[in-house]
Order: C-alpha cells, then sequence, then structure tokens
C-alpha cells in the first residue's frame, strides 16, 4: 500500500474535514474553514496545509506555519492528524516530516505540536524528539439534555449584547480579545497589535457565530466575552472567554458563558466543547460549573528543528 504526501488542494477540504471531525471529535470545523485557513493565511505565516493519500484515499493531514505574531522569533507549530485505521503504517511519520522539513526551510527553529495525552500518541511524538510541557483539557456539555444553571442575575449598568452588535465598529472587541488574550497561560507569547490581521483572520473567520457570542458591558463598555464558534448544524465551541482586567472577580465570565450556551441551545445545537489549560483553575471552575465534563487531554510539545 502507497502513501503519498502532497499539498492540499481546493476539492480536498471535505475529506480533510473529515479527518479531523474524527481524530478531534471535540472540536469544531467545516471544509469551508478549512479553505479559509489556507486560503486567508497571513504570508508571514508560510502556512502549508499536507495531506496524505494511501491507494488515493485522503487518510491524514498536517498543517504547519510560522507563529509571526509570537514576540519569539523562530517558533512554529505543526498538526499532524492519521485516522485510526491507517496508523503504524508510517503515514504520521511521513507528514510529520514533510512539515518539518517545510518549517525549517523558512526558518522556524522550534516547533510546537500538541499530543493526544495517551500511550501511543506520546511515544509517536517522543520517538520523534518532541519533549512535553504544558496540558491542556477539553470538556464536553450535552445541551440536548443536559440542564444549564441558571443564569447570574444582571447588576446595574451591566448589560447583554452580542458581537454581531460591534459590525460598525469592531475595535471595542479587538481590545477586549488582545488584553484577554495576553493573559492567557501558554508556551508562546503574542504580540496582539496588528488590527487588520485580527480582521482577516478572527473576525471575519466562517466558525466565528457573531449572534452567538455574548458581550458583557458595563456602563456601555466592553468588560467580557464569549467567543462562540459552530458548524452550522448541532456543535457550539467556545473559542475563548475573557474577562478585562478592570472587572475581574465579578462573575462577569459564567454571565458570558451562560447566556451564549442558552442562545446555541435555543438556535438548536446539541453538543458544547470548550477547552482550557491545566493550569487555568478559575475557568476550568466556570465549567464544571455548567455541567462540562473533561473528555480528552492533550499535553503541548515542542522539538529544536535543525
Amino acid at each position: 500500500m502507497t502513501v503519498i504526501v502532497r499539498d492540499f488542494r481546493r476539492e480536498d477540504a471535505p475529506a480533510v474535514c473529515r479527518v479531523a471531525r474524527t481524530v478531534l471529535p471535540y472540536e469544531v470545523t467545516t471544509p469551508e474553514a478549512v479553505l479559509f485557513d489556507v486560503e486567508r493565511a497571513n504570508p508571514a505565516k508560510q502556512h502549508r496545509l499536507l495531506v496524505a493519500e494511501r491507494d488515493g484515499e485522503i487518510v491524514g493531514t498536517a498543517s504547519a506555519g510560522v507563529a509571526y505574531d509570537a514576540t519569539e522569533p523562530g517558533v512554529s507549530s505543526v498538526a499532524p492528524l492519521v485516522l485510526p485505521g491507517h496508523r503504524r503504517h508510517g503515514v504520521g511519520g511521513l507528514l510529520l516530516r514533510t512539515a518539518e522539513e517545510h518549517l525549517a526551510g523558512v526558518g522556524a527553529a522550534t516547533a510546537y505540536a500538541w499530543v493526544a495525552d495517551e500511550p501511543a500518541s506520546r511515544a509517536f511524538a517522543e520517538h520523534r524528539g518532541y519533549r512535553p510541557s504544558r496540558s491542556a483539557h477539553f470538556q464536553r456539555l450535552d445541551l440536548a439534555n443536559g440542564t444549564l444553571p441558571p443564569p447570574p442575575p444582571l447588576a446595574a449598568g451591566v448589560e447583554l449584547r452580542t458581537v454581531a452588535d460591534f459590525a460598525a465598529d469592531p475595535r471595542p472587541m479587538f481590545r477586549a480579545d488582545a488584553e484577554t488574550t495576553s493573559d492567557e497561560p501558554g508556551d508562546i507569547s503574542v504580540d496582539f497589535d496588528d488590527y487588520d490581521d485580527w480582521l482577516n483572520h478572527t473576525w471575519h473567520h466562517p466558525l466565528l457565530d457573531h449572534e452567538l457570542s455574548t458581550v458583557v458591558t458595563v456602563d456601555g463598555e466592553v468588560a467580557a466575552f464569549t467567543a462562540a464558534q459552530s458548524d452550522g448544524g448541532t456543535r457550539y465551541l467556545s473559542g475563548m472567554t475573557g474577562t478585562l482586567r478592570a472587572h475581574r472577580g465579578r462573575g462577569f465570565a459564567k454571565l458570558a458563558k451562560s447566556d451564549s450556551l442558552r442562545r446555541a441551545r435555543a438556535a438548536g445545537y446539541t453538543e458544547a466543547f470548550t477547552s482550557n489549560d491545566a493550569d487555568n483553575g478559575p475557568m476550568l471552575a466556570v465549567n464544571t460549573w455548567f455541567g462540562y465534563e473533561i473528555c480528552a487531554t492533550e499535553v503541548r510539545h515542542a522539538r529544536g528543528l535543525g
């Protein structure tokens, strides 16, 4: 059985989406999102999406790119995915090696990869020189059959809006995203200061559901938000929930997520997913309060290139 690794073509989008949904059932994606990520990537990212064919069938993918907005130069990421029935046939190793050669060729010095926290995946990564660091927990909530806790009350001056309300001027959302993202625990620090890049890759991303994303305002100013992603069918994901520093400790994260989850359930979504750094105790506690349960854990690994 012959394995061929080649570059992505537009007609591959449904097959790539199928691989991602199978390997990462706790993520949300669509063929449209796959195309968007390839065709709208910032040139500085040097983004490359590879597919692995085995006897003419796409059985794996690998996304590779430079973290062009990182404060540390030479940082990159790679994400090989292989369908379960096609592992241990050299598919993952060939995808990873091709992706690493691309990254090294464009000047990357370090590659980061998220690895499923199970023996086979960790052994695959560590055998190829990757070393583990921090962990992240993925959580699932049954929106169709679960019971959401009562929404927190609104204090004076506090209002609930949606991201769609900021369509005329998204800059307040950009500033809120920049501040809260900079405080997120992680291995890579970023310079979050390019508004046009944010518009192109976040605000206009096809997965960002403007109507389901809730914004908490205090006296008209953005205080907290939850950015909802959806597949237009049954799956909803909290892409980011953040509270600005001046408003923390007032329960606004719960307020935003509570409103967004209720909107999602009313719109017919049946499964909600989210993820948090394993050290992010406050958000893990918030999600436990809503009834989320951990469904998977990934461990970030890193390897020097070249």
